[in-house]
């Protein structure tokens, strides 16, 4: 599947585009709880704000078309891992990256999926599948905090049946310095510590229904 690239629009004081109800697989596969069932997500919280978007700064997925529904492998149907992202256009004057993946449809509120930060200036890929631990031993440096389902890493998206499609974005930031925070934070220190930061930030946008 071809990648598309998205080029952002200048955003001011606007909440970050969050990530819709999943949750974890249970390991005997029986039926998994929605966002509407179980989670933490509130109405208007667990996002991180958007700064001033970079024009130039582009975040990436191989897998994943701009606009498209997310394979189902990247979600709670199949594998529930994360995608391969690809970045590119970092300004000159960021001390580090951030990434934030969460879904403003969810029942319950914002939902965030994934919050990993203090990536250097200079990554090009994120690999697919980053281990859910909080300091992910192939992305040296990098730290997680914990999705609305109190789990550490990547959690994709599993919004309830029948609910109709729901938006999913990868929020790229551009930090002005690293964040003194450890792996495993709430979604609201991670997201409140990266809002703090940030100076740029581009968005990667897709849907995904059951």
């Amino acid at each position: 599947m071809p990648t598309r690239r998205r080029t952002v629009t200048t955003l001011f004081a606007g909440l970050s585009a969050c990530c819709a109800g999943c949750l974890d697989e249970e390991a005997d596969q029986d039926e998994q709880p929605t966002d509407d069932e179980t989670g933490n997500a509130t109405d208007g919280g667990g996002s991180a704000d958007t700064p001033p978007e970079d024009t130039t700064m582009q975040l990436d997925a191989p897998d994943i078309d701009d606009g498209e529904s997310i394979p189902t492998e990247y979600t709670c149907d199949g594998a529930d891992v994360s995608p391969q992202l690809e970045v590119d256009g970092v300004p000159d004057d960021a001390a580090a990256l951030a990434i934030v993946v969460d879904d403003p449809d969810a029942p319950a509120g914002v939902f965030t999926h994934w919050t990993l930060w203090n990536l250097p200036p200079s990554t090009t890929e994120v690999p697919r599948e980053v281990p859910t631990e909080p300091e992910p031993a192939d992305l040296e440096g990098a730290r997680q905090g914990e999705n609305d389902f109190g789990e550490v890493g990547y959690r994709g998206p599993c919004p309830p049946e029948g609910d109709g499609p729901h938006r999913y974005r990868f929020t790229l930031y551009a930090l002005e310095s690293e964040l003194a925070l450890e792996g495993g934070a709430t979604v609201d220190e991670a997201t409140d510590a990266i809002d703090g930061e940030s100076t740029a930030s581009t968005t990667l946008a897709a849907t995904y229904e059951r």
